[in-house]
Formats: C-alpha cells, structure tokens, sequence
C-alpha cells in the first residue's frame, strides 16, 4: 500500500541518486554526445533520403500520420503508422534487456549497441532498394538508443531528439532565477547532447550526397565502436 504524504523517502532517494551520479565517470557525458551525434545523422540521412521523412524523433511523424488519414493514400498512412511502431519496436527490445531507464554501470549495453548497429546495417540493404523497410529498421535502431538510457542525474534523458533537452534547460534556468542551484554538469550533459545531435545532421548533409544511403554503416560502425569499448571498460573494472 502506498501512502501520500511522506517526503523524507523521497528526498532520500533523491539525495542518494545525486551522490551515485556524482560518481560516474566523465565518459558518460561524451558516450552521451557520441550517441547524439549518431541520431542526427541517422535523421539527416532519412530527411535526405527516401520518401524525406525524419527517423530519430516521432513528432512530426504523428503529425504526418494524422494529416495522411484526410488526404494521403492508404499506404502512406500504413508506412508513417509502421515507422511509430518500429520505434515503438526498438524501446521495448531494450526494455527486455534493462529492468529501467537510469543509468547503471555494468550493465550490458554493449549487447544493445550491437543490435543497433545490425539493424542499421539491414537498412542500408532495404533503402538503396527503395524499400520502406529500411526506414522502419532505422526507426527501430532510434527507438533502442532512445531508451538505452532515459534517465541522468533526476532528468529524463534522450539523444534521439532534443525538444526535451530544450525544455528542460529552460527549466533549470528558471528555477536558477528563483534562486535554485544550477546542476552544471547536468547541463552540460544539455548541451553536448544538443551539440552531438546538430552536429552529426551536418555530417548526414555532407556525406548523404556522396555515399547515399551507404552512409549509414558510419552511424552503424560508430555503434560497434562504443559497445567494443564499453566492453572492455567494464571488463577493466570488474577487475579492479
């Protein structure tokens, strides 16, 4: 049963997950930046791409299904629905594998980063085929990033969009005005995250046009980097 009203237990686990996040390696904020970037290339490529529709954030997806149910054949419609649920897809694969969101070391990442970077892989081979099934697989990859770690330091977290890095930003320097502690590391983790997103979009524009949709075995390749050395890190520490 659970009763209303009793602050101190919150407090509590609040104060311990500041002093756990305290203790967490810098690397998080780059593995986070680096994550980033490969969502905004992924995105960019899908913008330049085939049928010119973003993969990394579901907003203007939606939009666009809602829309497609007025005007749009039924296949467009099908499509936009699939890319929402190959997102959908992608999360719960990483919800099988993590028991929540937050951030944890020692667990096995490394495992989910290798999928990602197998099932960008396979869409390489349905996109230069013109086929949709490529973007669903793409979508799937984002939506496995996109809850590998949700939660940093007592904010949600994403790195496949940045609406709600923005917004939360915002919040922090209101509460700052209001006489608040400003978490700086936390927003620092913000801005590398919205700087890794806007970066690798850069990259998708230059790259897109030379290698099409070859461009992402980079974003795929960058996927089995980070798991490779995520792995042997781990390892390091389990035996220290």
């Amino acid at each position: 049963m659970h009763y209303v009203g009793r602050p101190l237990g919150r407090q509590a686990a609040q104060k311990s997950e500041v002093v756990v996040i305290s203790k967490l390696p810098r690397w998080v904020e780059y593995g986070a930046f680096i994550l980033a970037f490969v969502a905004g290339l992924i995105n960019a490529i899908g913008l330049l791409g085939f049928k010119h529709q973003s993969i990394s954030h579901l907003s203007g997806i939606a939009t666009s299904l809602g829309t497609s149910l007025i005007d749009a054949p039924f296949l467009d419609s099908f499509n936009l629905a699939m890319i929402l649920l190959s997102f959908l897809f992608g999360a719960a694969i990483s919800g099988s594998f993590l028991r929540s969101g937050s951030l944890r070391l020692g667990r096995n990442y490394s495992f989910l980063l290798v999928i990602e970077a197998l099932l960008l892989i396979l869409s390489v081979f349905f996109l230069t085929s013109d086929s949709m099934g490529g973007h669903y697989l793409a979508s799937a990859a984002c939506g496995l990033q996109n809850a590998l770690v949700t939660r940093f330091s007592g904010a949600v977290v994403r790195t496949t969009h940045v609406t709600g890095i923005f917004t939360d930003l915002g919040l922090m320097l209101g509460a700052r005005l209001r006489g608040e502690k400003f978490d700086v590391r936390k927003a620092f983790l913000f801005i590398l995250i919205v700087s890794g997103f806007i970066s690798g979009g850069t990259l998708g524009a230059v790259l897109f046009p030379i290698m099409y949709f070859n461009a992402l075995f980079i974003p795929a390749g960058i996927c089995l980097l980070l798991a490779l050395a995520y792995a042997i890190y781990t390892s390091k520490v389990g035996r220290i």
